[in-house]
């Protein structure tokens, strides 16, 4: 079976086109989330998570991390990744349909 060729992913581009669109983002994705100065602090939906606290996006950097279970990365591409089950390749593809880029 031949897969379709799905162009360059170019990450940066669409991290930094994630970045400035990053609160909305975070709404849509952790809707019970809320927003605590730069910081995003929502329930982990990827475990059994029951209060907020642990889970953190920083809504500048895009750095994230679930202080609980010790999971973090560096990017909302990664983020993107983490909470869908999906590679690296295939949340930017997923974000660049949503985002452009």
């Amino acid at each position: 079976m031949m897969l379709a060729y799905q162009g360059k992913v170019d990450f940066a581009e669409i991290n930094l086109r994630c970045k400035a669109m990053l609160p909305s983002l975070l709404s849509q994705w952790l809707p019970d989330g809320k927003s605590f100065g730069q910081e995003w602090v929502a329930l982990n939906p990827t475990r059994a998570d029951h209060r907020l606290g642990s889970f953190k996006i920083n809504m500048i950097s895009g750095f994230w991390a679930d202080f609980a279970t010790g999971d973090k990365g560096g990017d909302i591409i990664s983020l993107y990744a983490y909470l869908n089950e999906l590679s690296q390749l295939d949340a930017a593809r997923a974000l660049r349909q949503q985002v452009g880029g």
